[in-house]
């Protein structure tokens, strides 16, 4: 498995509920084809928004950092900026992942919630 597959992503199964409505117990559910599918899938749009997050991340701090193209190498200022322009950046996507899987896990607490008060209803009748 590619390790890039889970840079800002918490794991794959909470991936997969927020991406297409999916829960591991679906998932259970699934033939072993159909499974090996889904999680192919799921790696192949965690790579996809790897790269796309790494390329955004090298279009601004290039765009904020370099100002002199008469050198091959970054000068002490441009080094130091882009330093701190990566280093804000990752902060930042940890935090938005780690905000997501919170968001995550407390609509998965919520739906459980709401099934189990359908099904109290249920037997209620």
């Amino acid at each position: 498995k590619s390790s890039a597959s889970n840079v800002h992503y918490v794991g794959a199964p909470d991936a997969m509920s927020a991406s297409s409505g999916l829960t591991p117990s679906d998932l259970d559910a699934m033939g072993e084809e159909d499974k090996r599918e889904m999680m192919e899938m799921v790696e192949t749009m965690q790579t996809r928004d790897s790269l796309r997050m790494y390329n955004g991340l090298v279009e601004r701090c290039f765009r904020e950092c370099v100002d002199n193209f008469r050198r091959k190498t970054l000068d002490a200022n441009e080094e130091k900026c882009v330093s701190k322009c990566t280093e804000k950046f990752l902060k930042h996507s940890a935090r938005v992942s780690m905000r997501f899987a919170e968001l995550n896990a407390s609509m998965e607490q919520q739906q459980m919630a709401q099934m189990q008060q359908m099904q109290g209803q249920q037997q209620g009748k």
